[in-house]
């Protein structure tokens, strides 16, 4: 077998040095151009897909991650689009590992600066001053952290600002802080996202009020709202939640009348009038008739004897009764005194009156009214003709949804709500069809990748195989076209004889049977019997 290879070779070999110079600059050309194309497909097809490494870094900190990926023997590369300028770029399927040995080296440093640089030596003598502003770095470092492990958030920087403690109470600024967040492509923070990092800061600062601490984004959009955009979010949230409370309420409806009248039969529609307004208040009531006898007490004095004491009104001496005057018959000397007696009865009772106090403290979003409107759709009936029409739904049909949806809903007639139940024609609407395949990501990648293979086949095909088979059947194909020549030239000499027998002398026998020979001839190769006898009439009829 490496006989025969070698002696293709040697036949090539030959072929093209037996060749002009220039056609073997062009074979050559036209080789060495569809290997290029070929290679460079492939290169194209099976090229690493490389990501950005880390998030924006200083200058100093990408030189150091750089060498290091260098002595790793990890390929890179800077990225130069837009929103990536600058970053360093690894192939995807090698960023988790490469990320965990630069974690062991220690890089990026900017992304590690927390309590543990307490930890590193001071050195000896460091300052009270040196030492606060450690301690205030390796803070913000672990706020910088905390904040960066939010999903939106790739990178985040944290400043605080902490005054010195005055000793006049007057003096005393309280300290502030900002926040710089590097969000990841194509994401936000939402408003309560903001607001969870101000009270994140805030409460890992003494004395540090979220009315202090900033948000600003890497494109230098202050995310924090101030006291008048503050109202504006207020409203955008009471939108939000009278959206999520009509959409609970349509959910209600809709799962309660779709097994009796389909998905694609109703369209429920609820609106939410909500009272946001905050109220405290306190009540004290009394109930008149609601009275118990809470203690009683009872005094009763008695005196007898003529000396009662003093009485009547103090310094009024005509209230005085007259002083050894007696009562009975004057005429009877010996009758017996009645003795005067004096008697008190003193009786406090206490009630205790039926009070209730109360303070109420009503929430914001309480319902004020709801109003309710549903549409059924007609239903079809068959006529006396027999074809099929359609027909509003029937009044009692309407009552029973009407009354199921009071139900869902909570109906409430004191404060105002209404339900509204009418049955129409709905017209017929198109479905919503998905998206097309090939407009899928991965369609797109699926194409490019064949038709990177086929066109890289076709350079094969039709550059690079003709010209490796010209260098290594050109001597065959020549033998065979000489070979075939000459026996196309013998079969014509054979054609001309056998024509040339049938017109030269004979007998009768011999002339039939090379008619006969004649005719099997055109059967079987009428074309070559064609060019015969073009040559023979060409030739003058001369055999």
């Amino acid at each position: 077998m490496a006989a025969a290879i070698t002696e293709q070779f040697s036949t090539a070999f030959r072929t093209f040095t037996s060749l002009p110079a220039g056609r073997q600059l062009a074979l050559l050309g036209l080789i060495a151009g569809g290997l290029v194309a070929v290679a460079g497909l492939l290169f194209w097809l099976l090229r690493p897909t490389y990501a950005p490494l880390f998030g924006p870094m200083d200058n100093a900190e990408a030189a150091q991650v750089m060498e290091a990926l260098g002595q790793m023997g990890v390929p890179y590369q800077v990225s130069n689009r837009m929103g990536q300028m600058g970053q360093i770029e690894i192939p995807q399927r090698r960023i988790a590992e490469t990320r965990l040995l630069l974690a062991g080296q220690g890089l990026p440093k900017a992304a590690d600066l927390g309590f543990e640089l307490l930890q590193e030596d001071a050195g000896f003598g460091a300052s009270r001053l040196m030492e606060a502003a450690r301690h205030q770095r390796a803070l913000e470092g672990e706020l910088g952290r905390s904040v960066a492990a939010l999903d939106p958030v790739e990178l985040a920087r944290v400043h605080l600002a902490q005054p010195e403690r005055s000793v006049f109470v007057r003096e005393r600024r309280p300290p502030t802080a900002s926040v710089v967040v590097h969000l990841r492509t194509g994401q936000q923070l939402s408003d309560a996202q903001v607001a969870a990092i101000v009270h994140l800061v805030s409460s890992s600062v003494p004395a540090l009020e979220p009315d202090a601490v900033t948000v600003v984004d890497q494109t230098g959009r202050l995310l924090t709202r101030n006291d008048e955009e503050s109202g504006l979010n207020a409203s955008a949230d009471q939108l939000e939640y009278t959206q999520k409370l009509e959409d609970t309420y349509v959910r209600r409806v809709r799962s309660l009348l779709q097994p009796i009248l389909g998905a694609d039969r109703m369209r429920v529609q609820v609106a939410a009038d909500l009272d946001f307004s905050r109220v405290e208040r306190t009540e004290e009531a009394y109930d008149p008739d609601g009275t118990a006898l809470r203690s009683e007490q009872i005094t009763e004095q008695e005196r007898i004897g003529s000396d009662l004491g003093p009485m009547g009104v103090p310094g009024a001496l005509v209230n005085q009764p007259p002083q050894g005057g007696q009562l009975g018959d004057p005429n009877n000397a010996n009758a017996e005194t009645e003795t005067p007696k004096s008697r008190s009865l003193d009786s406090v009772r206490n009630y205790e009156v039926d009070r209730s106090i109360a303070h109420v403290r009503e929430m914001p979003g309480a319902i004020k009214r709801l109003s309710t409107a549903v549409v059924v759709d007609y239903i079809e009936e068959e006529d006396e003709e027999g074809e099929v029409t359609r027909v509003p739904r029937p009044a009692n049909e309407l009552d029973n949804i009407r009354a199921l949806v009071r139900e869902a809903v909570g109906f409430n007639e004191a404060r105002g709500d209404t339900i509204n139940v009418v049955s129409a024609a709905f017209t017929d609407e198109a479905p919503i069809e998905p998206d097309p395949f090939w407009t899928q990501p991965w369609f797109i990648d699926l194409v490019k990748i064949i038709a990177g293979l086929l066109l890289a086949i076709l350079v094969l095909l039709m550059v690079v195989r003709p010209g490796v088979k010209q260098l290594l059947e050109g001597p065959v194909l020549m033998e065979k076209e000489g070979e075939d020549d000459d026996e196309e030239q013998l079969a014509l000499s054979e054609q001309g004889s056998a024509l040339a027998a049938l017109a030269g002398p004979g007998g009768p026998d011999q002339q039939a049977l090379d008619l006969d020979a004649v005719r099997e001839m055109i059967k079987e190769d009428p074309k070559r019997v064609a060019q015969v006898m073009k040559t023979w009439l060409g030739s003058g009829g001369d055999g």
